[in-house]
């Protein structure tokens, strides 16, 4: 049986989103495991900005992909992100929000706390 997933405040992990479904596992959850090399923790609700940076980086998010399930993203969505994108948006001044409640644990290996609060949308 699978252990519980916690998130940044050391809670059970929420889940991120079902529509569209997101997670590494494609399970609405920010879960991670060894599988996980771009380690998908921070549920983050996203922006045209993070969009148009995740775009330029090389990552396009936003743009439909049929032949993989994938619709595209839009501002308002929420997705699990990689921890590492996160902190670089962070970085570029273009964070999208953060749902901490959905933000698995594992994220704080790469961003502090007190980054992501700086963007959460629930409160703490």
């Amino acid at each position: 049986m699978k252990e519980p997933s916690f998130n940044v405040l050391g809670r059970p992990l929420e889940t991120c989103s079902r529509d569209p479904l997101t997670g590494f596992f494609r399970n609405g959850c920010c879960d991670t495991g060894p599988s996980d090399l771009g380690q998908h923790t921070v549920c983050a609700v996203m922006t045209a900005e993070f969009l148009a940076l995740s775009k330029y980086l090389g990552n396009d998010l936003s743009t439909p992909r049929p032949e993989f399930g994938f619709r595209g993203l839009k501002a308002g969505d929420q997705w699990c992100l990689c921890a590492g994108r996160f902190l670089q948006a962070h970085e570029e001044g273009a964070a999208p929000r953060v749902r901490l409640e959905a933000t698995h644990r594992r994220t704080l290996e790469v961003v502090p706390l007190d980054v992501l609060k700086l963007y959460a949308v629930d409160p703490t």
